[in-house]
């Protein structure tokens, strides 16, 4: 069936959730046994984050203990699972390429078999094709866990083309990171979408009239230009200061997306 597999970070929101829906919470933020017991009431599962350092895990025996202090946890706060989000570098020739596929299978083997029915997905970048130089056997990792969270969003985190603001997870872009991880060969089912419930607020170094933003230059992994050159900023944010914003509501035809702007000063504007 559909999965909709919510990050929670911490605090109540939970409480207002459309349980309804929700398949999975991925445990983001300190350990609570309330939420883990409505979860459980809803039929949702609730799962650990799972993150480790790569040279922690060239190794075989440094390996098994982590997995093995993560399926204890696991048991102990009664869950259901483990997202691993590691979202760290990875050379296609490097010891770490094939120990992170080793990681993933092994982790997997692990929680299925000491924790019935017990759920095992990997966070990977908007395509595979090595964005911010993580280099994965995508393929591989994707065999070896139940799914692939898609993490469609922070698309701009490096910048090759012209540096100017643009949206965080454009629609055609977002769909081409898509047909490249199905063309690799990896099962649609194995793919679950993320969205961001946020967008970037940019300082314009020049604001054209036909709203062209100009960035600072922020190199990131190699790209002269990033996201980081704006700040990110919740949905609900972006709700409350887009009315009384510059230009109110405007629409990218050719990103899909909503954008508006404000100014600081008269000479100081901002792109969202």
């Amino acid at each position: 069936r559909f999965q909709v597999f919510v990050f929670d970070v911490g605090k109540e929101t939970w409480k207002s959730y459309d349980w309804s829906k929700i398949t999975t919470v991925a445990a983001f933020g300190k350990y609570d046994p309330e939420l883990m017991c409505y979860a459980h009431s809803k039929g949702s599962r609730i799962v650990l984050k799972g993150d480790v350092p790569l040279t922690e895990i060239v190794d075989p025996a440094k390996r098994a203990t982590w997995i093995s202090q993560q399926v204890d946890l696991a048991k102990k706060q009664y869950m259901d699972g483990i997202n691993i989000d590691i979202e760290q570098e990875v050379n296609e020739t490097s010891s770490e390429y094939y120990a992170l596929t080793e990681l993933v299978k092994e982790t997997t083997d692990a929680f299925h078999r000491e924790i019935p029915g017990s759920q095992v997905t990997f966070d990977v970048a908007w395509s595979p094709g090595c964005i911010d130089k993580r280099c994965y056997n995508y393929t591989g990792i994707a065999d070896a866990c139940d799914f692939l969270f898609v993490m469609s969003y922070d698309e701009q985190s490096q910048i090759w083309t012209d540096c100017i603001a643009k949206a965080n997870a454009p629609y055609l872009q977002t769909l081409v990171g898509y047909e490249e991880y199905i063309t690799m060969g990896i099962d649609p089912k194995k793919l679950v979408m993320g969205v961001p419930w946020y967008g970037y607020d940019y300082v314009c170094q020049n604001l054209s009239e036909d709203h062209v933003c100009s960035l600072s230059k922020v190199p990131f992994r190699g790209a002269p230009c990033s996201d980081a050159a704006g700040r990110q900023v919740p949905y609900g944010a972006i709700m409350k200061q887009v009315n009384s914003s510059l230009s109110g509501v405007l629409w990218d035809e050719v990103q899909k997306s909503p954008f508006y702007e404000y100014k600081v000063s008269v000479f100081v504007r901002h792109h969202v």
